[in-house]
């Protein structure tokens, strides 16, 4: 039995990233401490639970060889209304690889890059 998922944002400025995250996306701080924070969703969801750590690349926890910035993963964070995310990124000053729009796959999606160069999909359904 798995009892817990936990990604974690390896990054060289453990505050900045947990800020821009808490700007950008409904998310509450869970734990903070000066190299390794968890964020959680910021309103009950309904889902199951999702744990965001952003951890400090250099810390001795984390193998040498894995402390690059990250390739062949992106984050995708389903929220309820991806425009309202949008706004407020051109707002924040967001670097936006992709606007909102609808996929084949029932999805409007946007893409965004965090302050690690991680790409982040910020979702929401398409409404009928």
């Amino acid at each position: 039995m798995v009892n817990r998922v936990l990604a974690n944002i390896m990054t060289d400025d453990v505050a900045g990233t947990r800020d821009w995250y808490l700007a950008l996306l409904p998310l509450k701080l869970h734990y903070d401490s000066d190299w390794f924070v968890i964020l959680v969703p910021g309103t009950a969801s309904g889902g199951p639970p999702m744990e965001l750590g952003i951890i400090e690349r250099n810390n001795p926890i984390v193998p040498e060889s894995f402390r690059a910035t990250p390739q062949g993963i992106y984050l995708t964070f389903v929220v309820d209304d991806v425009d309202i995310i949008f706004a407020h990124a051109q707002m924040l000053g967001v670097p936006v690889l992709e606007e909102p729009n609808d996929t084949f796959y029932g999805q409007r999606r946007m893409l965004v890059e965090d302050p690690n160069g991680l790409l982040i999909d910020v979702s929401s359904p398409v409404r009928a």
